[in-house]
């Protein structure tokens, strides 16, 4: 019996890093630049606006420089840190759109940046393979909705590393892969439940209050992961957690990132929802709810 169901965000949705097969709009056929030439600092964009990620290595290169700046900077508004988290994101997938970008993007970037982009790429690729099958015909029945503040969950991931020894990044980890830090309200394909998607016979036996809490959930991931070998053997507690070894690889290939590199756990936190129809993918905002 796994904690989470098969299912929730990476069964229906796409995977985190790869949520856009391109962009949100129909992608423009870029221009391939053979090198990485130097290019003006992209100018600050409005805030509130999506981000657009460019259609060409140099010019996306210098749009993650300046998201990672901002994921990275304590003085960030809330605001900054959203659109730069979400900037980030869509900077991942066009990588993974094409895939000749990769090397001379990630070359342009700074150290700490450039090794989590890498880590999250190769987690990312993960959860494609797991969730490659034809596009669903229908809209989940999700409601979606703004997690808690980034340092409130933080303080949730360390409460259940400091009662049940499961490192944070780990919990953190399942939380973005499932439920995008718990954006994601509603039950998985197979009935799982709450911001870090229990089956209900799992919940009856390992959680305590209310498996939409954010701080119960994760207190109970934590609890669930320590009684299948965590903290001593990580990939068996993520294993039973979910029964499919490019799910352990994924989680924690996130999870080193964010172990490597604590800053990168404010870029995931921005991270949206994105779920793939015939005609594209579409954003699905904070108060999105199926009509």
């Amino acid at each position: 019996m796994t904690a989470c169901a098969t299912g929730s965000v990476t069964t229906t949705a796409t995977p985190a890093d790869a949520v856009v097969v391109g962009s949100p709009s129909p992608t423009v056929q870029p221009t391939i630049a053979p090198t990485l030439a130097p290019t003006p600092a992209p100018t600050a964009p409005p805030w509130e606006a999506l981000p657009d990620p460019a259609n060409d290595p140099t010019a996306l290169a210098a749009q993650l420089i300046m998201a990672e700046g901002f994921i990275r900077d304590p003085k960030s508004t809330p605001t900054q840190l959203a659109w730069a988290g979400h900037m980030e994101q869509l900077g991942i997938s066009r990588l993974a759109d094409f895939p000749e970008w990769t090397a001379p993007v990630l070359a342009a970037l700074p150290p700490e940046p450039r090794a989590a982009i890498a880590g999250s790429m190769a987690a990312g690729k993960q959860l494609r393979e797991m969730h490659s099958g034809p596009i669903p015909k229908n809209l989940p029945d999700w409601h979606i909705v703004q997690p808690p503040p980034i340092e409130e969950l933080m303080t949730y991931y360390k409460e259940a590393e400091a009662k049940f020894g499961v490192p944070w990044y780990f919990l953190a980890s399942i939380n973005l892969i499932e439920t995008r830090m718990g954006r994601i309200r509603g039950d998985s394909s197979a009935g799982a439940q709450g911001p870090m998607q229990f089956i209900p016979s799992t919940w009856a036996a390992y959680g305590e209050g209310d498996v939409n809490s954010y701080h119960d959930s994760i207190l109970a991931a934590g609890r669930y992961l320590r009684a299948a070998g965590a903290p001593g053997n990580m990939p068996k507690a993520v294993f039973a957690y979910n029964h499919d070894t490019r799910y352990v690889a994924a989680v924690t290939g996130y999870a080193d990132v964010m172990r490597a590199d604590p800053a990168a756990y404010r870029g995931f936190y921005g991270w949206q929802v994105y779920y793939p129809t015939k005609d594209g993918p579409i954003l699905m905002a904070p108060g999105w709810k199926k009509e």
